[in-house]
């Protein structure tokens, strides 16, 4: 009998060309595992928002190996369309609807995809009937509820709420309500975040029922961020609750509380190209191409600058964090009197990102790393997971 070969590892993360990004995927289960497991606690379907990662491959870990596909949301109609073309049917598209958009919109529910798109004024309503109508089919449309003050929405008690839900209902469309507590990204406490919660449920229901007493039906009542998605104890009136950031978490959530730095499961592979001594100064080949600008913990208690800096195992290098980013170059430097590490040229480290949305969307896909099984030297790359771009 011939002995079986030996297994040998042919990819790692010390060969590929640098700068790119990683994806621990034991975290990112685990991150999946502790969000289901709360919505199911509060009662409520989950829908998470695939925008952080824009992989199908990472959605396919979303609903626990269930074979039929589950409910996400969708930022761009790019998501929608590659995530219908993957066998996903139940899809809210949560960004409000450019009208120029709705052929693309009724070509996906012409396909059988149950596709929800997003509003906040009677123009958009009267748009997204006059479409059903032309299709013969309805377009399911939720309003927004302004929670916050944050971004785009009505209040719960906007004059307009009842008259855009009539234009709506008139046409087959209403679909329910949503609301986003964008705010919840500066809430600096467990109890911040919990009252962000509150208040998040509070108006969504509140618009929920003064659409109903104004005799319109509303199946969805919709809330969620990453911050109260993790805080909320009661959601109560609430249908669905939608996160995205917490596949992946970053070094924002770390800071607010919401997660461990250990949870973070995205990180960029750089090299050290170089040393600048004299400024106290490790330069490596990961700008902000690889990074982003995004400087989310600038004003958090403790800023990480462009990211903290790990080695090739994942194990944070005490001390140093990338303050510095121009195209492609970074620059590593020492804090807090910690001693500036001897790395030579051609050392791999692993930054961890300050937003995951922002550092994923600047690169194709994943590098795909499993953490729970320890490795001698570079860990050992288990996949390359692909990336949906564009809108």
């Amino acid at each position: 009998m011939t002995a079986p070969a030996a297994h040998t590892v042919t990819h790692t993360l010390a060969d590929p060309d640098t700068p790119f990004a990683v994806v621990d995927v034991d975290r990112v289960k685990r991150n999946i595992r502790r969000l289901a497991d709360r919505a199911d606690r509060l009662g409520v379907t989950l829908r998470p928002h695939v925008k952080t990662a824009k992989s199908l491959d990472v959605a396919a870990l979303l609903h626990d190996g269930d074979e039929a596909p589950g409910p996400v949301t969708v930022s761009t109609l790019a998501e929608a369309e590659a995530f219908a073309d993957g066998g996903w049917t139940d899809i809210t598209y949560a960004v409000g609807i450019d009208p120029h958009k709705l052929p693309r919109v009724v070509a996906l529910l012409r396909r059988g995809v149950t596709l929800r798109v997003l509003l906040d004024s009677a123009e958009q309503a009267e748009s997204v009937a006059r479409a059903a109508r032309e299709a013969g089919l309805p377009v399911p449309a939720q309003i927004e509820v302004d929670c916050d003050g944050h971004r785009g929405g009505l209040r719960p008690d906007d004059p307009a709420l009842p008259a855009v839900g009539r234009v709506l209902h008139a046409a087959g469309c209403l679909d329910g309500v949503l609301t986003h507590a964008g705010e919840s990204y500066f809430a600096h406490s467990e109890e911040d975040r919990r009252l962000a919660a509150e208040n998040e449920r509070d108006s969504a229901v509140a618009a929920a029922e003064r659409l109903r007493a104004a005799g319109l039906p509303v199946a969805t009542v919709s809330v969620g961020s990453t911050p109260t998605a993790h805080a909320a104890e009661d959601l109560t009136g609430v249908t669905e609750l939608r996160a995205g950031n917490y596949v992946f978490f970053d070094l924002v959530m770390a800071g607010l509380g919401v997660c461990r730095v250990e949870d973070l499961a995205l990180s960029v592979v750089v090299t050290v190209i170089g040393h600048r001594p004299q400024y106290g100064w490790i330069l490596t080949d990961g700008g902000w191409m690889a990074m982003s600008r995004d400087r989310g913990t600038a004003a958090q208690a403790q800023d990480q600058g462009y990211g903290l800096v790990a080695g090739l195992d994942g194990s944070l290098v005490p001390g140093l964090v990338m303050t510095g980013a121009s195209q492609e170059h970074g620059t590593l430097t020492a804090r807090d009197g910690a001693r500036l590490p001897d790395l030579p040229v051609g050392t791999r480290l692993r930054v961890l990102p300050n937003h995951a949305c922002a550092t994923a969307a600047q690169h194709h896909g994943y590098h795909v790393v499993d953490g729970s099984r320890p490795a001698t030297g570079a860990p050992e790359v288990r996949g390359f997971w692909s990336r949906v771009s564009g809108w």
